[in-house]
């Protein structure tokens, strides 16, 4: 799923989708881009039951997790695909997430995939979102 470039149509429906999926986290922290200090998104959080927690511009330490995921998928899928066409690329980067969380062992995790993880941590957020 590709979501249109609205906030109403794209990031919202996704977190939306995601909470329904894993549960209301108790924070989204975000860098200020444009996506995350939307109005619509701002008027939306609170409503979800989400406070915000910003990133300092400069100061992506302050988000770890997600810079060495994103260095992640650039380095291990995006870096080396030439992707034709949007299909194309919505295919490699799937396959990719799908191994990342349900193939491949993490040693932060102690040696479990995410979604082993998750069932193991969380039981009561199982969900068929796991049956890839």
């Amino acid at each position: 799923m590709w979501p249109d470039r609205s906030a109403r149509g794209g990031v919202i429906d996704v977190l939306a989708q995601l909470i329904g999926v894993h549960g209301a986290p108790r924070y989204l922290r975000s860098d200020n881009g444009p996506e995350f200090v939307s109005r619509a998104i701002l008027q939306w959080l609170p409503t979800a039951g989400i406070d915000t927690a910003f990133i300092d511009p400069g100061k992506p330490w302050q988000n770890g997790a997600d810079e060495r995921f994103n260095g992640r998928l650039r380095d291990e899928c995006l870096s080396l695909e030439w992707f034709r066409s949007r299909a194309e690329a919505m295919i490699v980067i799937e396959n990719w997430r799908h191994h990342y969380n349900a193939v491949r062992p993490h040693s932060s995790l102690n040696y479990f995939t995410p979604h082993e993880f998750k069932r193991q941590h969380h039981p009561s957020t199982h969900r068929a979102v796991f049956q890839e």
